[in-house]
């Protein structure tokens, strides 16, 4: 019985489909070559175009170059691979669908009271960079920082229980278990209180820890859903591009955005890679409001709802807190805009004693590598925790393959001994701080829809810095030595192509 479930298993069939495809190509190639020797030059010269144009391609320099090793290395295939599924951007189908939702919420994007203009730190914070985008920078939000995603869950399931008119949830993965049967019992009884229940989760975010069509499962509680960009068995770019984001909205005045997603290990109530450390953030107030239209221009591109934004604007707005501001801000791959890895070199750049960090994975491109290297020629501290015991075995590997070039010049790295670090947070000069679920690798940066928060407010920042104090004292430094054995030649080979994982 379990052996027949495995091959009932959703991932097990649309593997053995794209294996199927894949088998079906290479011989239905190696015919076509056999009987038409001109189809062996023509592939040939794919590749070689395929390659000048991502020599002229105006790319992240580490993607071009995975891929044109790739494409002289299997030169009768690299080339038509590349147009299957190496372009960074959309497919067409994606953009169709998001862009006219894009465009008419970025009419209402902005409040009244946004202050991005007018505060000093504007331009050092990139403030008007994110205004520009859409995003509006608040002073009438309160923010609670949390550490641990078992302190986040007490209060998420108190704000969804209070709810009064809607709800809005929307996460990369969503597993059966605890964690997510409280949080739908509270939604199936919202439902029938007459709160409206909008849900989102990612298709293969969510493959193999939620039933296939769950979303039908939902829709009879009177949930309504949206499964986003559902996998489908074909070799396709349109496949890289995952909704990333966890964001819980309740009646637009509570949002919570970070690293946890909805389910057990989250909470450590499972435990799969030792002790899971996550970080999250609750804003109650106008703060919020880029959160909700993040939400809602996926999905109305989705469910092509006619709304009124204006009906789901913060109402109950607290004072203005005089101890800083807050921005919610998202990633897009649809918008050509880098916006996290924007923010994070402008975080970097802008670093006159310090740098703190986060990160579940370290794969970072030259860009990144120099904006480090020139903080530590100045002066500037920088401090990196990652996992003591990974999730991915071959991104542990490219993680570490970093620490090296980057400890010769002074930057400290430390791995998290309980388990699994997820948290994605840095913190400039305690000064200035962004915690959400923008990751340091090239999906997060590049292929993902994402979100983060940044916050200066003072309070939070005495929070985030107590946390890292004490994450690293539960972390262990990585000597000048120990780096020098990630860097072997598996490691380099993995690095190589890490821009293509």
């Amino acid at each position: 019985m379990k052996i027949f479930k495995i091959f009932l298993n959703r991932i097990f069939v649309f593997g053995f489909l794209i294996l199927i495809q894949i088998l079906w190509v290479f011989f239905i190639g190696r015919e076509l070559l056999e009987h038409y020797s001109w189809i062996h030059y023509l592939m040939r010269l794919i590749s070689l175009m395929v390659v000048l144009w991502l020599v002229n391609k105006d790319e992240n320099p580490s993607y071009k170059i995975s891929w044109i090793i790739v494409v002289l290395l299997f030169p009768m295939f690299g080339g038509l691979l590349y147009l299957l599924i190496g372009n960074k951007k959309p497919s067409h189908k994606i953009r169709r669908i998001l862009q006219p939702a894009l465009d008419e919420i970025s009419q209402v994007a902005i409040l009244e009271d946004d202050v991005s203009k007018t505060l000093t730190e504007s331009k050092q914070d990139a403030l008007h960079y994110l205004s520009d985008l859409g995003y509006g920078t608040y002073l009438r939000t309160k923010c609670r920082y949390y550490s641990l995603g078992d302190y986040c869950y007490g209060d998420l399931l108190k704000d969804i229980s209070q709810a009064k008119k809607y709800i809005f949830m929307e996460y990369f993965i969503v597993s059966e278990g605890l964690m997510f049967e409280n949080i739908l019992k509270i939604l199936a009884q919202k439902v029938q209180e007459g709160v409206e229940v909008r849900f989102i989760y990612d298709d293969v975010g969510s493959i193999t820890t939620l039933p296939y069509h769950f979303e039908k499962k939902l829709e009879q509680l009177g949930i309504q859903c949206v499964v986003f960009n559902p996998f489908i068995p074909l070799v396709s770019a349109r496949m890289n591009h995952r909704d990333h984001r966890k964001i819980c909205i309740i009646d637009g005045n509570i949002g919570y955005s970070g690293g946890f997603n909805l389910a057990d290990e989250y909470i450590n109530v499972k435990v799969r890679f030792g002790h899971w450390k996550d970080t999250g953030i609750r804003l109650e107030g106008q703060g919020v409001w880029n959160l909700t239209t993040m939400f809602l221009s996926t999905w109305n591109a989705y469910k092509h709802q006619d709304d009124d934004y204006t009906q789901y604007q913060p109402h109950q707005l607290p004072p203005i807190q005089q101890d800083g501001y807050v921005v919610a801000y998202g990633d897009s791959p649809v918008d050509h805009e880098e916006t996290g890895e924007n923010i994070y070199l402008n975080l970097i750049n802008q670093a006159q004693k310090e740098i703190l960090i986060m990160t579940p994975y370290f794969i970072i491109d030259e860009t990144m590598m120099k904006a480090f290297l020139l903080a530590r020629r100045k002066g500037v501290r920088i401090q990196v925790i990652t996992p003591g015991i990974p999730d991915k075995r071959n991104v542990y590997h490219v993680t570490r393959s970093y620490y090296y070039s980057l400890m010769k010049e002074g930057v400290e790295f430390y791995e998290y001994k309980p388990g699994f670090l997820h948290a994605k947070m840095v913190l400039c000069d305690q000064r200035i701080a962004t915690v959400g679920t923008i990751n340091f690798d090239y999906r997060s940066l590049y292929l993902h829809f994402e979100c983060n928060v940044m916050v200066t407010q003072k309070s939070v920042i005495k929070d985030i810095s107590k946390d890292f104090k004490e994450t690293l004292a539960l972390s262990q430094k990585v000597t000048l030595k120990d780096s020098r054995r990630f860097r072997g030649i598996y490691q380099a080979f993995l690095r190589l192509f890490a821009p293509l994982m």
